[in-house]
């Protein structure tokens, strides 16, 4: 790769390959075939790598992707047209929560990690060892990843350069993915490997840490966020509970703490260390997502997975965001099958595909990349609207849910004071609010001052906080039959009350 001062950074390059892998991450909520989502993933992917504007500059072309069975891993090969002679194995990280992905880990089982020319095997979690084999045995039309890369360096010119590459979970079975490749015999001869994970938990002890740093690397190098919970898996995660203080926090309160502490017990007596060098991004509280600050487990986890996230990494590294999937804001709430229905957000292209929960919509059309029109499938009950690209699915959100026959689903968009004492009143904002409206306050009932079908005024109530329940709580808006979703939008914090 070049070094001119112009030219991104190996690690710009990298953890932009390493992003662009999370595309099409999501299976289609109405379903899709292994091989569907395979042909929509290497769309986004072809997309994304041909964008100029990114760190990979457009000069990246993708040679070869494999999806395991279930969507649990993914991975990918490409290759730099420019004059650099490289190529990149990237594996995708995170399809899920953070925690789910550390649990999933299965750190408290160790099983031997052994390659060819290996002194001796090394202890690894089972549940690494089982990612890194879906990696290296799953195939495309029988052509697995090594055969990729062995097809790929044979047309390469001598002394090309490997970059292995992944976020998150992809950053640590790169761990693995790496010294396999290390151990296999390459045609025209062994290439210039390098190493290079972001926000990687680890994948085992201290044997597998040294055998990883003994091995022959161009360059071998662990880049992560200070204030990311993942990265610090398994042998630091305590520390988080030191993390976000206030002002701006959020900083950890007792239910934070029991979760890291719960996290933190999983490996039992197997003590995990990191391999690479140490990169370390950040070592201040920055950036910090404003949205989700306050004292509570909600926005504590929020603001991990804020830390974790691909675009938090791309600005610490100075590189640009890559492009996003369709989002979903905002949709005409009831109607009945065959209605037409608005669909208001960002993401949207021609030959986007819409779904009523687990039911495709079979006519959709786009207006503009922010509004569309989608007419609605046989369905009943209340449904996520969500749509889908080559960039990804739109996640499931309060404000996109689609009720046949009615009434709209109620949703609290914002509060006014967020914070104070019994006795105060508090606006709170939001739609399809009923006559019947009943406000609560974490599990107190508030007196209903005034009505507007999208705002009550509210008397606060008196705290039910008691020993480990915190203080800041959820307004929750029971009205129609529905109550409402919980989300940073309506935390309210007792500045005083009385334990019970």
């Amino acid at each position: 790769m070049a070094t001119d001062a112009n030219q991104p950074t190996v690690p710009q390059v990298t953890m932009t390959l390493s992003a662009i892998a999370a595309t099409g991450a999501t299976p289609r909520p109405s379903g899709e075939t292994l091989a569907e989502q395979s042909t929509r993933i290497i769309l986004g992917i072809n997309r994304q790598l041909a964008d100029t504007s990114l760190a990979t500059q457009g000069t990246w072309v993708l040679c070869w992707l494999g999806v395991s069975p279930g969507n649990a891993n993914m991975a990918y090969l490409a290759k730099n047209t420019d004059s650099s002679n490289s190529f990149a194995v990237v594996i995708r990280g995170t399809v899920g929560s953070e925690t789910d992905l550390l649990e999933d880990l299965d750190v408290g089982t160790v099983v031997p990690f052994n390659l060819v020319g290996m002194p001796s095997p090394v202890p690894v979690s089972k549940g690494a060892m089982k990612a890194f084999t879906e990696v290296v045995t799953m195939s495309t039309a029988g052509v697995t990843l090594a055969q990729a890369l062995t097809t790929a360096l044979g047309q390469a010119q001598p002394n090309p350069t490997v970059y292995v590459t992944g976020h998150s979970l992809g950053g640590c079975i790169a761990t693995m993915v790496a010294p396999y490749l290390q151990s296999l015999t390459w045609p025209n001869g062994r290439p210039n490997f390098e190493l290079h994970t972001f926000a990687a938990p680890t994948a085992g002890g201290e044997e597998f840490a040294a055998y990883v740093d003994s091995l022959e690397w161009q360059a071998s190098e662990r880049h992560y966020n200070m204030n990311d919970l993942v990265p610090q898996a398994w042998n630091n995660l305590a520390v988080a509970h030191q993390w976000y203080p206030s002002p701006p926090g959020p900083a950890a309160d007792d239910d934070v703490k029991a979760v890291i502490s719960t996290l933190a017990g999983l490996p039992g007596p197997n003590v995990y260390v990191q391999p690479g060098k140490v990169d370390q991004l950040n070592n201040t509280y920055d950036p910090v997502d404003p949205n989700v600050v306050k004292q509570s487990t909600q926005d504590f986890m929020g603001q991990v997975a804020f830390q974790h996230a691909n675009s938090t990494y791309l600005g610490l590294l100075g590189a640009p965001d890559v492009q996003s999937g369709p989002v979903v804001t905002l949709v005409t709430p009831v109607g009945t099958a065959g209605a037409p229905v608005e669909i208001v957000g960002s993401g949207f292209e021609q030959g986007v595909v819409v779904d009523f929960g687990t039911v495709s919509s079979t006519r959709n059309h786009v207006l503009r990349d922010d509004v569309m029109i989608a007419w609605a499938p046989e369905g009943v009950g209340v449904v996520d609207i969500r749509v889908t690209s080559g960039l990804g699915t739109s996640p499931a959100v309060p404000r996109g849910q689609f009720a046949y026959g009615g009434p709209a689903a109620v949703v609290v968009t914002g509060i006014s004071p967020d914070s104070g004492r019994a006795g105060d009143q508090v606006q709170v904002n939001g739609v399809y609010f009923a006559s019947d409206s009943q406000v609560y306050f974490g599990d107190a009932l508030a007196e209903l001052v005034d009505y507007a079908p999208e705002q009550l005024l509210v008397t606060v109530p008196k705290a039910t906080i008691a020993i480990g329940k915190p203080a800041t709580v959820n307004i929750t808006v029971l009205s129609n039959g529905y109550s409402s979703p919980a989300s940073p939008a309506d935390e309210f914090t007792y500045l005083e009350w009385h334990q019970t």
